[in-house]
Parts: C-alpha cells; sequence; structure tokens
C-alpha cells in the first residue's frame, strides 16, 4: 500500500498520536508521520534456543520475539519520542524506587490482582465455545504471577479453532521496524516489514502510555502493570476472533511473552503483541474531496459492518469509541481496525426513562422491553453515529440527481432514529442496484444530449480547461459517468463547459469537462461532444 500505515488507537482517550496520517475535520489537530530509517534486528543465537512448551507451541518462540518487540519498541521510542520518554522515565524511576513496606506491597500485590481477575472476567464471556476439548489444553484457573495462563491459553486455543492465526512469534524473526504508526494511552502501533517483505501493522502495549504510568504509580510493579494494561490487547484479539468480517480488520497472528518457558525472564510477561493486515488511514479530507461513488462506498461498507454488529456472534455489538480514526481502508474496502472499546453488553432498564440514548445534540428515548432490556439500544447508537461522523459529510454532496431523493430519504431516517439497521441496508443496497445498473438516469430528458454534436474517434488540443469538485484530475474537470446523457446534463450544469470527451476505462467512463479548445485531432475511441452553438474546426495535422 502507498502509505502503509496503520490508525488504529483505542478509546477516546487514546487521542494522542505520534504518526498516523489522519487529517480529520473532527480532530483538534492531525500531525505527518514522522519517517523513521528500516531497522533490521538480528536474533541472537541465545534467543534462538528457547524450546517450545506444549499445547503452546506460540510460547515455544516467545522469548526471543518479545526481546525483539521490546527493542524495537525502544529503539524506535528513542528516536522519536524522545522527550516524552525521559520525562517519563525520570517519573517511573521516581516511583519504582519509592520504598514500599511489606504491608504497603502485599495490599498493592492484592490490589494489581483484583484489577487483573477483573479484566479477565470482562474478556471470559466473548471467549469461542469449547466444542472440541483437547487434555491439557486448559490449566487450573489461577493467576500466576500475575499472569493468568489458563485466560491466554484458551485466547490461543480459540485462535487456533478459528483458523487464524497465520503469524506467530516466529514470523517477527528478523523484522524490520519502519516508523510508528500511532501511540495512546494503551497501545502503540508500529509499521514492520517481516522477513520475507510483507508489511503488517503491531500493536503492543505502550510502555510510554499515560494507563501504563498510571499503573506503576498506583502499584509501583512495572511487570505486574504491563500484564494488566495487555489485557485491552488480549480482549482485541478475542472480538477479532469472534467478529470475523469484510469490513473487519484481519488478524493474522499474536504474539505472547511467557516467563514460564525455559530461560524465561520475568521482564518477557505481559509482552503481548498483535499481528493486523496494513492498513491505510481513513482520510476523511481526501474523501470529503473525492467522487460521490468513492465516499457511497464508504458509507455502504460502514452500514454493511453496522448489520453485521448488529448480529453477530456475541449479539448486538455497540461501538463505543465511534471515530473516523478507527478506521482504515485496505484496497479501497472500508475496516475497522480498533475493537477494544466494543461492548456487546445490553443496558438493563426498569421503564423507558433508562433508555435514552445522549448525543451533543439530539437525545432519543428507546422502549424498555419485558425483559428489562433497552430494545435495540446498541444498535441504534451505531447507526446514529455513523449519522453524525460519516453520512452527513459524505453522502449527500453532488449525489447523482436521480438518487438524490433516495439519499434524503437515507439521511432523514438515520438522523431521525426512524429506521432500524435492517432498513437502512436495505435502501443503501437499493441505490447500489440503481447506480450500477444506470437506471437512475431514466428520468433525465432526451434533449439533454440532443444539444450536442457527437465526434467519434477524435480528441481535442488547444484545450481551455476548468476545475469542478470533485475530479480526478487537479488541472481540469474530469468525472466518471455512466452515459453520454449523464455527461450532458453534467455539462449544461457548468456554466463554464462548451464541450466534453468520452474514454472508456477498464471500471468506468470517463468524462472531461473543458471551457473549449483550439481543433480537433485523433483520438482513437474517444467521443468529443460539442455544444451546437459552436462548430469545431478538424486538424488535417
Amino acid at each position: 500500500m502507498e502509505a502503509l500505515v496503520h490508525a488504529g488507537l483505542s478509546s477516546p482517550a487514546e487521542s494522542q498520536r505520534s504518526g498516523g496520517v489522519l487529517p480529520s475535520i473532527w480532530s483538534e489537530r492531525s500531525s505527518e508521520p514522522a519517517a523513521v530509517r528500516p531497522l533490521s534486528i538480528p536474533l541472537s543465537p541465545a534467543a534462538e534456543a528457547v524450546p517450545a512448551r506444549g499445547e503452546m507451541p506460540e510460547m515455544g518462540n516467545s522469548l526471543r520475539a518479545a526481546a525483539l518487540l521490546a527493542f524495537v519498541v525502544l529503539s524506535i521510542l528513542v528516536s522519536l519520542l524522545v522527550s516524552s520518554v525521559q520525562q517519563y522515565g525520570a517519573r517511573v524511576a521516581h516511583f519504582s524506587n519509592a520504598t514500599v513496606s511489606a504491608a504497603d506491597e502485599e495490599q498493592l500485590r492484592g490490589a494489581l490482582i483484583y484489577q487483573l481477575q477483573q479484566r479477565r472476567n470482562e474478556i471470559l464471556p466473548l471467549l469461542l465455545p469449547e466444542d472440541e476439548p483437547s487434555e491439557g489444553t486448559r490449566l487450573a484457573p489461577q493467576l500466576d504471577s500475575f499472569v493468568d495462563y489458563n485466560l491466554w491459553n484458551e485466547i490461543t486455543h480459540g485462535s487456533r479453532k478459528a483458523h487464524m492465526d497465520e503469524l506467530g512469534c516466529d514470523s517477527l524473526v528478523d523484522m524490520q521496524a519502519v516508523e510508528v504508526l500511532g501511540s495512546g494511552y494503551t497501545k502503540l502501533v508500529v509499521k514492520v516489514n517481516l522477513a520475507g517483505g510483507q508489511p503488517v501493522a503491531l500493536k503492543l502495549v505502550n510502555e510510554q502510555g499515560i494507563d501504563m504510568g498510571k499503573c506503576v504509580e498506583d502499584f509501583k510493579d512495572p511487570q505486574g502493570c504491563r500484564e494488566l494494561v495487555s489485557y485491552k490487547l488480549q480482549k482485541e484479539i478475542v472480538l477479532l476472533q469472534r467478529l470475523q468480517h469484510p469490513n473487519v480488520i484481519r488478524l493474522k497472528g499474536h504474539c505472547a511473552g511467557d516467563s514460564r518457558v525455559q530461560g524465561g525472564r520475568g521482564e518477557e510477561r505481559g509482552r503481548v503483541t498483535v499481528i493486523l493486515e496494513q492498513g491505510n488511514p481513513l482520510q476523511m479530507i481526501q474523501l470529503l474531496q473525492s467522487p460521490w461513488e468513492d465516499r457511497f462506498r464508504v458509507c455502504l461498507d460502514l452500514v454493511r459492518l453496522l448489520h453485521f454488529l448488529s448480529q453477530s456472534p456475541l449479539g448486538s455489538v455497540a461501538l463505543l469509541d465511534f471515530q473516523p480514526r478507527q478506521f482504515v481502508t485496505v484496497s479501497g474496502e472500508l475496516k475497522l481496525t480498533d475493537l477494544d472499546d466494543a461492548s456487546a453488553q445490553e443496558t438493563t432498564c426498569r421503564s423507558d426513562a433508562d433508555c435514552t440514548l445522549q448525543f451533543p445534540h439530539r437525545n432519543f428515548t428507546l422502549p424498555c422491553s419485558a425483559g428489562g432490556v433497552c430494545e435495540g439500544l446498541n444498535e441504534k447508537r451505531n447507526i446514529y453515529n455513523a449519522y453524525r461522523y460519516f453520512l452527513t459529510y459524505l453522502l449527500p454532496h453532488q449525489a447523482p440527481p436521480g438518487l438524490t431523493h433516495l439519499v434524503d430519504h437515507i439521511m432523514n431516517s438515520t438522523g431521525e432514529l426512524r429506521a432500524d439497521i435492517n432498513q437502512t441496508l436495505e435502501a443503501f443496497e437499493h441505490i447500489l442496484l440503481l447506480y450500477k445498473s444506470g437506471l437512475h438516469l431514466d428520468n433525465l430528458p432526451p434533449s439533454v444530449i440532443r444539444d450536442y454534436t457527437l465526434i467519434r474517434g477524435m480528441g481535442t488540443s488547444g484545450n481551455v480547461e476548468y476545475r469542478c469538485w470533485p475530479s480526478y484530475s487537479q488541472q481540469g474537470c474530469v468525472l466518471s459517468v455512466h452515459s453520454a446523457k449523464e455527461a450532458a446534463f453534467i455539462c449544461n450544469s457548468h456554466t463554464q463547459c462548451n464541450s466534453f470527451t468520452l474514454t472508456g476505462q477498464k471500471t468506468a467512463l470517463l468524462a472531461s469537462f473543458r471551457s473549449g479548445f483550439s481543433h480537433l485531432v485523433p483520438g482513437g475511441t474517444s467521443e468529443v461532444y460539442v455544444k451546437k452553438t459552436k462548430a469545431p474546426e478538424t486538424s488535417t495535422a
């Protein structure tokens, strides 16, 4: 991919970014990604000697991969985040070296274990059902030196059953770290090229993040805190396993440090790494300037995703941090890339008053069911956020004239939450059918094309260009059309337009509009349409 960046950060708090090209009209600011010289890191022979362990083949290489990742992150942070690392390091050193009494230490340890157990309980309901029990796969449910290996085994086992973990710790050997794509309160996102040249995005615990710093300040245990913070990554792995969909980023694998394997070191505990397919951040400013069909495709992908989430294997899932920065594009397809703030919990209620959706400028009250659950609250929350952040800006502007009434219907029904996600998707699919077939052009009057003289097999020279928005060309006005009739309709709507040329492409018919030209030249399969008020001269040169 051109930019090869990945913008997946979690929660509204995770708006701090050290990279990530995500100019957004909703962000307070955006910054260009810092370029980093590729860093090739060979693995030491000692690290390669770590053996595998029983039911956890990925764990066998965890030490070497974890050490490698630690060095990668440290190297990149030193070059990109020097000042913040220094400030944080001074603060952590202060708290780490503080004298703690034995009683206080025991109390802090108990509090940390409690927090770890709470995070574990959040993940357990999300795990794949155990329909293929395997002896030795599950360990006793206990916390061993703060690490819940029972939970991690369940995550790894579920991943293998889902046939998703193509990449493990071995795949991270001799990788090249390219750049830090983003850093938030919890996570660090790094772009790397694997040994075979495959680009992937790695999500790791942000050792310099706010969550890690606050935890160390509270519990005085960097290793235990890393394990606590890593639960967000573990939750994301589980959600990516359960919520497989074309519009959800693909989990390519994961790697985890394990201090119990032979030769293991305690500092490797909690080094969880999520390996994801590489995506480009959704650049809203560029998207706003793109042709309508490109913007429609993004909205359609989003609605298809929300339809899936409304009836997912986990039930109805709400995206609690619904922002454009949570999405990327892969080969032009919209994909959700940050799932740790997704929730499948239904809101309980005693009356309709308990089922209020509150937004900055609108509130909606939904019915409380006889079972004491707010009906459709997660689904409606997603729909209105899609309306707020995507549909309002991308869908109405320059919609084809024959489709504007259908687009207006979608905008009204989603903005007022009058339609559910099934009805919304049906409306989008109907527009797609009309647009692909060109049926939306049937209402254009036949006279629209009669005002033009057609000259086949010719092009134009000495063009007098004008700019339009959106356009495939920055120097002129080039738009995608279905037919000459539609191009003539557009030309009539532009006061500057005097003629246009149609050129067939593999996937679209492009119309180049202009104010004038000096003469015609042979143009292969091109067709020139000139308003009949102007008689062009044909060049014999």
